[in-house]
């Protein structure tokens, strides 16, 4: 293995550490602070961004998960009262969900909170380190497309 090579095995193993610990970090936030979880803070998300809702089989694609995953997720949600379903008349097997006013609620004071956890997190990265980490990342991402 060369030397460069190597250099970017460190590499990857240290961008998976840093997104790990950070994953940790934030679940456990969610947990204790809001009594919620990852899946749901992002199946709530993707509804928030999209304040007509959407359907089931466009949110699982959206989370990459499964449509059973999704919807249990859903379903949990639902019985508190944070996300409605409906079925459309045109298409019965098709399955509609959207925040309900107080999913709304609940969902910008978890995004507040995340966003600050985020912030402390990153507290030690000036802007110019962040524009630089955000470029470089989306550089490769753009090999997924590709």
């Amino acid at each position: 293995m060369s030397d460069r090579s190597k250099q970017r095995l460190r590499m990857w193993i240290q961008l998976l550490r840093v997104a790990r610990r950070t994953e940790n970090r934030l679940r456990e936030h969610l947990r204790v602070h809001h009594q919620t979880t990852l899946p749901r803070f992002d199946v709530m998300a993707a509804l928030y961004r999209r304040p007509d809702g959407m359907m089931m089989t466009e949110l699982s694609r959206m989370l990459l998960i499964s449509n059973g995953n999704a919807t249990a997720v859903v379903d949990r949600l639902i019985q508190e009262d944070l996300v409605s379903r409906d079925v459309p008349a045109h298409d019965r097997r098709s399955v509609h969900v959207s925040l309900t006013e107080k999913g709304r609620a609940t969902f910008r004071v978890w995004a507040e909170d995340h966003e600050r956890d985020l912030a402390e997190e990153f507290d030690d990265m000036d802007d110019g380190d962040v524009e630089t980490l955000i470029a470089i990342l989306k550089r490769i991402g753009k090999k997924d497309r590709k």
